[in-house]
């Protein structure tokens, strides 16, 4: 099955989303955020790229940007750096990103402050904080600082003009609400036991020696996309090889 096009914005605006892969953690500390934001700063410099507001989770990225060519230069650019970086610093190798990256064009003003919102209150909702000026890896502190006069080298100045205080994008930010952007899925972590008894209820699993090659990957990789547990313990429940796992899983990503 081919893989969907992306959607290509007609305003050049685009939300979007960066996971780990096998959903790591991208960020394990503080260090590793900020070198991340310096990426992010040397390639908005060399592509020229905009950048209107951004949210560091712990193993997924929120990005909203404006981009003149394609969109997946600029992400390049940002991600490349800092896998190195990270696979150094750790003494790990491979990939750290998720392979496709997921985006949604952003084509009117009201998308554009809902996409906004919805990535600031990502930490809300995850409860890792409970107001959003507390969490230091978004844009709204940017935000906030410039309306204090500071520069940033996020362009507020487009969401701004929406806004004409510190206090109305603040309570505009803040407004509960049930939006979807893009969403990502909290993993669940269960131990092999509870995932087995899972799969077996979902998934007919004792005859997967029986099936082809095209059936059994297609199982595979229906029990990873529905369920968000990890390549090495699939593997381990179902009893064969990580590398087959691995390539039902990736196969027509």
């Amino acid at each position: 099955m081919a893989r969907e096009a992306r959607k290509r914005s007609n305003t050049g605006i685009y939300h979007v989303m960066l996971r780990g892969i096998d959903k790591r953690d991208i960020f394990l500390d503080d260090e590793d955020r900020k070198k991340f934001i310096e990426n992010v700063i040397r390639a908005k410099e060399a592509g020229g790229f905009e950048i209107y507001g951004y949210c560091l989770m712990d193993n997924h990225i929120h990005m909203l940007i404006k981009e003149d060519e394609e969109i997946g230069i600029s992400i390049k650019r940002i991600t490349v750096g800092y896998i190195g970086w990270h696979n150094n610093k750790y003494e790990r190798t491979g990939h750290l990103f998720q392979n496709r990256y997921k985006s949604e064009p952003v084509e009117t003003e009201n998308y554009l402050i809902t996409v906004l919102r919805y990535i600031h209150q990502n930490p809300v909702k995850a409860r890792i904080i409970d107001k959003l000026e507390n969490y230091n890896w978004s844009s709204h502190k940017e935000y906030l600082l410039t309306y204090q006069g500071h520069s940033s080298f996020i362009n507020t100045e487009l969401i701004k003009s929406y806004f004409r205080t510190a206090e109305d994008f603040i309570s505009y930010m803040n407004v509960q609400n049930s939006d979807e952007c893009l969403e990502y899925k909290p993993v669940k972590k269960y131990n092999d036991d509870t995932f087995k008894k899972i799969i077996h209820k979902k998934y007919n699993i004792n005859d997967l020696n029986k099936l082809s090659v095209e059936e059994r990957n297609k199982l595979i990789k229906n029990i990873y996309n529905e369920t968000d547990i990890s390549i090495r313990q699939l593997s381990r429940i179902l009893g064969i090889g990580k590398t087959i796992v691995e390539r039902a899983v990736k196969k027509d990503d």
